[in-house]
């Protein structure tokens, strides 16, 4: 009893706490971690632009400035509000994903964007974190015998596949498969069992040639390019062989600062975007790219921590939720650089060009951060009898 009082104490004073207090739970460590990784970012940008700040280091730079405001803004609001409104941020982000079909800005044969004038917003990207946001927010919700019966995953299914088929008509592959490995991840969370995973991936795999018929002409030739890259060595391979050269080029130490070949003569592809981590490992070598690599685990790791010690299940799910996203973009992004799978459009996190991921990802951070300072708030109780904490 005695000890439960305490506990019950130290719940209420987290509830109170005062902005000083906020700010020392934030944990600096994970964040200068981040603006390491980003100062990488900023060095390899000016060098993609042969020694110049413009067009692309000195925005980039900017913002993430803004993101950093934005990522401790975030961390300082109380997690509360984010149960209350994450279905509400949900729908918003889902009206987006819908105006992009009918106002959307086309972008390398793809409509993703929205043109506001001031910035170009890729609504896929805010719905990585709204539903993130929601699924922790509808498991929060429910016990672990909830949990077991198929006929309450059918709410958390609809919300992960609705976006999915929107993102696909852009089209935008690579996102949507982003948002259904990310979802599955939180239903494993979640306690979802694994048969049930089984039983979708055995669906999906039958339905494998009528997902086939519905790509489009170049996302079949990304997949046949994939199992066969030397099939048009100077069309739909380029791409993935000149990154494989730029790999190889680099060697154990790499050519040197501004130094690569295959970037600098122009032969790498959209070096400042998806190609990015190429001209790192051809101007820095294997040990550059295993650095890199290093810092990037660092961040995953700081995030299950701060997972693993909240209390709650809706900050646990969120976190956990956000860092296998941010784990995904680094997997998807180094493994088709690789020729490990085929090239879809997912950036480098922090290091490739580009300002809505930055924010989006900055944005993520911070719900991250707001789950380590409200850590041990309590949010009541799951599914009407079990404890949140």
């Amino acid at each position: 009893m005695v000890v439960a009082f305490r506990s019950l104490q130290e719940r209420l004073r987290q509830q109170d706490m005062s902005l000083t207090e906020k700010l020392a739970q934030i944990s600096w460590s994970y964040t200068i971690l981040i603006a390491v990784v980003a100062s990488i970012g900023f060095f390899m940008l000016y060098s993609a632009a042969n020694g110049q700040w413009e067009p692309w280091a000195k925005r980039q730079m900017v913002r993430f400035a803004i993101g950093c405001v934005l990522m401790v803004g975030l961390a300082l609001i109380n997690i509360r509000v984010y149960l209350r409104y994450a279905y509400a941020f949900y729908a918003v982000s889902l009206v987006l994903l819908v105006a992009v079909d009918v106002r959307g800005s086309i972008g390398m044969g793809a409509q993703r964007w929205i043109d506001f004038g001031v910035i170009r917003l890729q609504p896929s990207e805010l719905m990585k974190i709204a539903l993130a946001l929601s699924l922790a927010r509808y498991f929060h919700t429910l016990s672990i015998d909830e949990i077991g019966r198929p006929l309450k995953l059918i709410v958390p299914l609809c919300l992960t596949l609705v976006p999915v088929a929107l993102i696909l008509k852009q089209p935008d592959l690579g996102t949507a498969l982003m948002l259904i490995m990310g979802s599955g991840l939180v239903f494993f969370a979640a306690g979802v069992r694994l048969w049930k995973f089984a039983v979708v991936l055995a669906g999906g795999l039958a339905a494998l040639p009528i997902a086939w018929g519905m790509l489009h002409d170049y996302q079949r030739n990304r997949i046949l390019t994939f199992l066969n890259p030397e099939r048009d060595p100077l069309g739909a391979g380029y791409h993935i062989l000149q990154s494989k050269i730029a790999l190889g080029s680099g060697g154990l130490f790499g050519r040197g600062f501004m130094q690569g070949t295959q970037s600098h003569l122009n032969f790498l592809p959209e070096k400042q975007t998806d190609f990015i981590f190429t001209m790192l490992a051809e101007e820095f070598g294997m040990v550059g790219g295993l650095g890199l690599l290093a810092l990037y685990t660092l961040i995953v790791a700081f995030g299950l921590v701060i997972a693993l010690r909240c209390r709650h299940h809706f900050g646990r799910l969120l976190a956990l939720g956000l860092t296998g996203n941010f784990f995904l973009y680094v997997f998807i992004n180094i493994a088709m650089v690789m020729g490990l799978i085929p090239v879809v459009g997912v950036p480098l996190p922090l290091i490739s060009y580009g300002g809505t991921v930055m924010l989006s990802l900055m944005g993520g951070f911070g719900l991250v951060q707001c789950v380590n300072v409200h850590r041990d708030v309590n949010l009541g109780l799951r599914g009407g009898g079990e404890p949140s904490g």
